[in-house]
């Protein structure tokens, strides 16, 4: 499916006017944008723009003292993490954060644990219910497994896993949760170019076939062109642009805040 073929849909999270300083660092300075529902935003910038904060912003790891996000149509001026995910957005972090000494299953099985409804008695237990529901998380992981061809190192402890699959495994524990939103923090940083790839590939696949909007941090611009929708540029904490790849691609400030143009 090519982007003029995708339909994308109404707005699905919207920024409005987010102001995030620590102490005298003002990291965001008056941000508004909104995400639409099954498109792929991708929010660029150079080193110390502010990227990461936003998405932080998003899901609740830091608090703006000024602004509101809109999420589904609920206002909101902070939200902790664990209410971002249960309201269904997912997130994965520019340093790999895996449980390197547990299996690649073990770690996407992690994903459902808002899902799980069993309690701690019958969890113990094992029986029952809890067993039941047990095999039916499993069961969904293995084919987030299968989606994501990584079958071969389902048992094998994360730790062990070279670069480019430990990213593919943290992918697949956000994907575990069923987000409507997924957040991506630099999803290929570091990547060979064929694992940026094969990253690309599951983006896509992911916006396609399971219908996850998706707001990804991203340096390559190659790749920034390649597979967004629309594009928000942030420089110094502000934004700078936010449009179409091709537009962004032209517009001077862009340009200059790539060039590294003085202010």
């Amino acid at each position: 499916m090519t982007i003029a073929q995708k339909k994308i849909g109404p707005t699905l999270l919207k920024v409005d006017n987010i102001s995030l300083s620590f102490g005298g660092v003002k990291a965001l300075t008056d941000i508004s944008f909104e995400i639409r529902e099954h498109e792929i935003l991708a929010i660029i910038g150079p080193n110390g723009a502010g990227k990461s904060s936003m998405l932080n912003c998003i899901n609740g790891f830091y608090h703006p003292q000024q602004g509101t996000i809109t999420f589904r149509g609920e206002a909101r001026k902070q939200m902790r993490p664990h209410e971002a995910a249960s309201h269904g957005i997912a997130r994965t972090f520019q340093n790999i954060a895996l449980f390197k000494g547990m299996s690649t299953l073990d770690n996407i099985m992690t994903g459902r644990l808002l899902k799980m409804k069993a309690g701690l008695l019958s969890s113990a237990i094992y029986k029952g219910p809890a067993e039941r529901e047990q095999i039916q998380h499993r069961e969904y992981c293995e084919k987030i497994i299968d989606f994501l061809e990584i079958q071969a190192i389902r048992k094998v402890p994360v730790g062990r896993l070279p670069y480019g699959l430990q990213k593919r495994v943290e992918l697949a524990r956000a994907l575990a949760a069923e987000p409507t939103l997924l957040l991506l923090d630099e999803p290929m940083a570091g990547m060979n170019l064929e694992e940026k790839q094969d990253m690309c590939r599951f983006i896509l696949d992911v916006n396609d076939e399971f219908g996850t909007t998706i707001c990804l941090i991203e340096h390559d611009m190659g790749v920034v062109m390649d597979i967004s929708d629309r594009v928000v540029v942030l420089d110094y904490g502000r934004k700078i642009g936010d449009g179409a790849p091709e537009d962004v691609k032209n517009n001077q400030a862009v340009i200059d805040a790539y060039l590294g143009v003085q202010h």
